[in-house]
């Protein structure tokens, strides 16, 4: 499990995230929700041990982010961040390859080619393997990312908004294969989402932030509510039933 205990970060005089604490279990996927400026993205960079808490500690699994040397807890975590800048001249093959540098160090064994392989064809990327990421639509380089982190084989995955500049189809494929990742791999996923609808279709359990604060966690079906809504958006929203699914509309 994920213990975040009384967490903040500051940038000068501005508190992005305010003393936030909170245990996120293992198995199954964790939906950070909330407006912009919100510090969904921040708080998951510090989980991650991509930026460095101003006070309080995260721990996974017991090891404490802040001083598990870094090739420990990269076999612990791995994280996909929003702004992903990779030379494009590489090939897909290659940019997988670097999931594994935590475990060979650059030497690559038969191992780590096997795992290679495999995220190649969970992502459904080997007939893309060796082409170049400019050469590859925006769906097709996100899911090439997304196979680098899972080529990392950690328990903990975090993903930063990974739906960005995907149109309705890829995201609704890329959800279905986080979800895949959840429940066929065991993986323990934190993804941070805009989109409330998806996190409720998607997630086992959300966590809504606002003003750098939690201001409501648990199941879907305890955030989609009229109330709860309001409370993280700050503007009236109804929440509709289709099926056995719940749609936030605003108005």
């Amino acid at each position: 499990m994920i213990e975040i205990s009384g967490v903040s970060k500051r940038y000068d005089e501005t508190v992005v995230v305010d003393d936030v604490s909170i245990t996120l279990p293992r198995a199954g996927i964790t939906a950070v929700v909330g407006p912009n400026g919100a510090g969904k993205s921040t708080l998951l960079t510090m989980i991650g041990r991509l930026v460095s808490a101003s006070a309080g500690r995260i721990a996974v699994d017991g090891l404490d982010v802040a001083t598990t040397p870094g090739d420990v807890l990269a076999r612990r975590l791995s994280i996909l961040r929003q702004d992903n800048h990779i030379v494009s001249r590489l090939t897909v093959r290659d940019l997988v390859a670097f999931g594994r540098y935590p475990s060979s160090k650059g030497r690559l064994t038969r191992d780590d080619a096997a795992h290679i392989e495999r995220a190649l064809a969970y992502l459904g990327l080997e007939a893309l393997a060796e082409r170049f990421l400019d050469e590859l639509s925006g769906g097709q380089r996100q899911r090439a990312h997304v196979a680098t982190v899972l080529c990392q084989d950690t328990d903990y995955v975090l993903l930063d908004e990974p739906l960005n500049n995907l149109d309705m189809k890829h995201a609704r494929d890329m959800m279905r294969l986080v979800r895949r990742m959840a429940d066929e791999l065991g993986k323990t996923i934190v993804i941070v989402l805009h989109d409330i609808n998806v996190a409720a279709t998607y997630a086992d359990r959300i966590v809504a932030m606002r003003d750098g604060r939690i201001v409501r966690s648990g199941p879907p079906e305890a955030i989609m509510t009229s109330q709860a809504l309001a409370a993280i958006y700050d503007m009236e929203i109804e929440v509709a039933r289709i099926g056995d699914r719940m749609l936030a509309i605003p108005y």
